[in-house]
């Protein structure tokens, strides 16, 4: 990744924000999360800390343990972005500069899943005031479709729009598995 300073500092920081949350990993220990991690997967983390994501550990279910994006709002370095690459090759005017799936795999994160971000929305509440891009299934997707979350009025909502779309306050969040 980089140097040994900045992965210690990296380290620091995760450590504090998993110490700092921990009713998105009540039964994990630091050391046993620490002791997951690689250079490649601190790689990744530390992307999804540049980008704006804040990311710490949530435990989906006892078998997937995973780095998710946990800013309370879209991570703003992953904002204005279509679906995909498919989405984006198909705008003709106004194209964003680039689409959540590309950037996710440049990141080397997945988005989450609609079941993933209803867990997520459990343990806090995130994206009052904007949207994420969710992975989407393939019956949706084959149609132009693509579906995003956010959080209004006490609850967790699923939409969907045309995956072309884009909008100032529309990113997205992922997850990177750790266990699972």
């Amino acid at each position: 990744m980089g140097s040994q300073k900045t992965n210690g500092e990296l380290l620091l920081k995760l450590e504090a924000r998993f110490r700092d949350n921990m009713r998105r990993h009540s039964d994990l220990k630091w050391d046993d999360v620490k002791s997951m991690l690689s250079d490649k997967i601190l790689k990744s983390v530390a992307k999804m800390e540049e980008t704006g994501g804040e990311p710490d550990v949530v435990v989906f279910d006892k078998n997937q343990i995973a780095f998710v994006d946990c800013s309370a709002e879209s991570p703003t370095g992953r904002r204005s972005l279509c679906y995909d690459r498919t989405a984006l090759d198909a705008r003709k005017q106004n194209k964003p500069s680039n689409s959540a799936a590309d950037i996710a795999k440049e990141i080397g994160i997945e988005l989450l899943t609609e079941d993933e971000y209803m867990k997520l929305q459990s343990v806090g509440d995130f994206d009052l005031k904007t949207s994420s891009w969710l992975k989407t299934p393939n019956d949706v997707r084959s149609k132009g479709g693509a579906i995003f979350g956010d959080k209004r009025y006490g609850r967790t909502f699923i939409y969907h729009n045309g995956a072309d779309s884009y909008y100032a306050a529309r990113g997205f969040r992922g997850r990177l598995t750790l266990k699972g």
